[in-house]
């Protein structure tokens, strides 16, 4: 076993061997000390213990010990009865678990290291959300084809509604539970989970041969899509440096965008083709793409938050090396970035499990922010664009494939619009760019209806310039920033359940959206955009009145600034 000092990520005076009372570490709060019983605590410096000192050891007792009897008394506790603690700051005591020295080091296996790695992880994670993308715009231009509607023998707007928005469905639920299967099996093995049930899913619905295998396909697709929205940007969190953490998840809103307009303009290439093949080729493109991520989860590394939570402390320390100092498990940094991820997981252990109901309870602040963004971001229109643009161009006046080519040319506006955030972020902040895009988008969505309704004629131009402008508006606002809040706002301790039910909301307002819009473009037509104006001012009125500027803030400062005392 290589020694404790060549591979110790900390500094000396960090890491401490302390000895505690059973009775009294199960029945006094962490972190304080009775009046009754001053507990002292002699440390030892990790470095000068040997190699069986340096196996895991779990808590306990404290009593007065001289420094030369110190080594005696840990040599003669029982396993279970020594805990190795970490809290530089305030000396808590962890009850379970600590840092895992009897296991090999892990290798890295790879050649790729520092930023190098960190992109290529974060490009191939990144076809998760791609795969999102490409699956909410796939359907917007295969439901008008002629092949489409034949094979399925012209279905009605409601059950069209059904049929795109029953993928919700699937996501929702699964939303639900991919944060405690994360923290179970692991982000990449989640990862590879949710593309294999994607590419299941798909290769239904390319075979499909009536509206309910679609249907089938669809559901079983979005529950893969709901493991993969929730899990992705967990992963990207986990594994990105603080500095440009906003920077990646708005370059992964971008990678959505690119999968959303590919899937249109392979729409407008399959129309030209006088089959089925027209609406199956786009569905088993698909296929191929979540294969692609499955294949890709068995080369990228786990996370080190996850691999440390696991107490498989070498093997995360060098992936924190990998990823931040280009292998060297000595560099300052790789030690730091250990340090300060095992100290949060010790502190994280020691408040112990906590239930939903305690989120609501806790933290009502952090997560009105976090689901309300999220639903906003459906409610305030955008998938009645992204699901039923070529619908929404037809009724303007552009008929057929003409309907198709202006979703597309929307589609790349659409990708060029989500660069700016990439600079702006963690410039502006987070608030002025929702309030910006929020007035924007109402504002282009009461223009849409009032055109639609003044059927002038010019209305089909008007109306493709101000839905690119709706659709450019919230590609730089509420589209990336919302997916960033539940990982930045919400404590260690809540965040997979914090970021499950905020990616819940997001998936119920999506099905809402989906579900219903169809059945309204055909009853109140231009009107409908009113009820998304609406919206979209109201987003922009609460991002100004509640949500606080995040932009600079530490994590450890959430609490302050959402007036929020930890309990």
């Amino acid at each position: 076993m290589p020694s404790a000092k060549q591979y110790l990520p900390l500094s000396d005076q960090s890491w401490r061997i302390e000895a505690r009372s059973t009775s009294d570490a199960s029945t006094q709060p962490v972190g304080q000390r009775s009046d009754e019983m001053q507990m002292e605590t002699q440390a030892i410096e990790l470095t000068s213990l040997d190699s069986a000192q340096l196996s895991r050891v779990s808590v306990h007792k404290t009593s007065q010990l001289e420094e030369d009897d110190f080594d005696s008394v840990l040599n003669d506790m029982d396993p279970e009865e020594r805990l190795l603690t970490h809290d530089p700051i305030n000396g808590n005591i962890s009850t379970n678990g600590g840092l895992n020295f009897n296991e090999n080091l892990h290798e890295s296996r790879g050649k790729l290291k520092g930023q190098l790695l960190l992109y290529f992880t974060s490009f191939l994670v990144s076809l998760g959300v791609f795969l999102f993308g490409y699956d909410q715009g796939v359907m917007s231009g295969i439901i008008t084809g002629k092949y489409f509607k034949q094979q399925f023998n012209n279905p009605s707007s409601a059950m069209i509604g059904t049929t795109v928005a029953i993928l919700e469905i699937g996501a929702f639920f699964s939303s639900l539970t991919v944060g405690r299967v994360g923290d179970i099996i692991g982000r990449r093995r989640t990862i590879r989970y949710g593309a294999f049930i994607f590419v299941v899913g798909g290769l239904l619905q390319t075979a499909a041969s009536n509206l309910k295998v679609l249907i089938a396909g669809r559901v079983i697709s979005g529950i893969g899509v709901g493991l993969l929205s929730t899990i992705v940007p967990m992963y990207q969190a986990e594994i990105s440096p603080s500095h440009n953490r906003g920077k990646l998840a708005c370059a992964q809103f971008t990678g959505n965008i690119f999968g959303y307009a590919s899937s249109i303009w392979v729409d407008y290439g399959c129309s030209f083709i006088e089959s089925n093949l027209s609406w199956r080729i786009p569905l088993f493109i698909q296929c191929i793409i979540g294969s692609l991520l499955a294949g890709g989860s068995y080369i990228i590394v786990e996370t080190p938050r996850w691999l440390l939570h696991k107490d498989r402390d070498m093997e995360g320390l060098v992936v924190i090396a990998d990823l931040y100092t280009n292998g060297e498990t000595d560099h300052h940094r790789a030690r730091k970035e250990f340090d300060s991820i095992k100290s949060s997981i010790l502190e994280a252990r020691a408040i112990g499990e906590k239930r939903y109901i305690d989120l609501f309870t806790v933290y009502p602040k952090r997560l009105f922010m976090a689901t309300s963004a999220l639903a906003f971001a459906q409610f305030n229109g955008i998938n009645i664009i992204s699901y039923y643009a070529p619908l929404v161009f037809e009724q303007a006046g552009w008929i057929g494939r003409e309907a198709v080519l202006m979703t597309g040319l929307n589609a790349i506006i659409y990708i060029l619009s989500t660069l700016p955030p990439w600079l702006l972020i963690d410039r502006w902040g987070r608030k002025p760019i929702l309030i910006c895009g929020g007035i924007t988008m109402g504002l282009s969505m009461l223009l849409v209806s009032l055109f639609m309704g003044l059927n002038l004629k010019n209305t089909p131009q008007l109306v493709v310039v101000f839905i690119i402008t709706a659709n450019s508006s919230f590609a730089y606002s509420w589209g990336p920033i919302p997916w960033l809040f539940p990982s930045e706002i919400l404590p260690l301790t809540f965040r997979s359940k914090g970021a499950s039910l905020a990616t819940a909301t997001n998936w119920l307002a999506n099905f809402i959206v989906g579900e219903f819009s169809p059945i309204l473009l055909e009853k109140i037509t231009w009107r409908v955009y009113l009820i998304h104006a609406t919206f979209c001012f109201t987003s922009a009125l609460v991002a100004y009145l509640v949500y606080p500027e995040t932009r600079g803030v530490d994590l450890e400062d959430m609490d302050r600034l959402f007036d929020e005392k930890r309990k």
